[in-house]
């Protein structure tokens, strides 16, 4: 596993948003492996700066997307599809329907098996972005004390990730409790995987990814430490809280 360290959370954002650059110019259908959340948007904000100066073409790009929330319409404002379309897929030159993101409503086990197809279909993509929660979870994947699903799967959350996630929220009800996920063996398929991660609530985490040598269901990010192409890429204020001095 790769540790890159940077001197500040946007070099982190830049340097992520040009390998995926580098990676679209070398094979333009590029498949890639998103993310949401808080953590990918200066990356997204730095693709779409990159397209419109002709940096980057993603005319032919695929893409499919790790999660998404059970219970909310895809033009809810805080379901995964409209955050994918406003924060990028709306700004850049990618065609709508090479773009996947799951659905939230309906049959959860055909919506699971629709993503597995989704991951697969066309080869595994090509890299996969990634965040990590405070617990350590990879996608909706939550630290569990014996036991992570390889498949995708309906994603009971943790109190700590509602509570994580309930910032995007005008009332703490409305904040879903579930959702549908990429699994493991889903993320672990990608020919490579980035993680991006910054701030003071995911130094326990990244310490235990890129310090220790466990691979835990207690921190399923540690798994990415089994992955042949992963790589990690913190700021360096998060480097030395977790002690990292590469």
């Amino acid at each position: 596993m790769n540790v890159i360290v940077t001197e500040s959370y946007e070099a982190s954002a830049a340097w992520v948003a040009d390998q995926i650059c580098a990676l679209i110019a070398a094979k333009p259908d590029a498949k890639l492996g998103l993310a949401t959340g808080g953590t990918p948007v200066p990356v997204y904000r730095a693709l779409i700066e990159a397209c419109k100066e002709g940096r980057a073409d993603f005319s032919a790009v695929r893409t499919v997307n790790l999660d998404e929330y059970w219970g909310l319409q895809p033009d809810n404002d805080q379901s995964y599809r409209y955050f994918m379309d406003t924060n990028l897929f709306d700004h850049i030159n990618i065609k709508k329907e090479n773009t996947y993101v799951a659905s939230g409503l309906g049959d959860p086990q055909a919506n699971c098996r629709a993503l597995d197809a989704a991951v697969l279909e066309g080869g595994a993509p090509d890299l996969q972005l990634l965040g990590i929660g405070a617990n350590g979870h990879i996608a909706f994947n939550e630290a569990n004390p014996d036991r992570l699903i390889a498949p995708s799967h309906l994603e009971d959350l943790t109190p700590s990730t509602i509570q994580a996630n309930s910032r995007f929220f005008d009332r703490p009800e409305d904040v879903p409790t579930k959702a549908i996920t990429m699994g493991m063996a889903g993320i672990m398929a990608a020919k490579s995987v980035v993680l991006l991660a910054t701030g003071a609530s995911k130094v326990e985490a990244i310490r235990g990814l890129v310090m220790e040598d466990a691979v835990t269901t207690s921190n399923p990010s540690t798994l990415l430490k089994l992955h042949p192409n992963a790589t990690v890429v913190i700021d360096r204020a998060l480097a030395d809280a977790v002690g990292y001095q590469g």
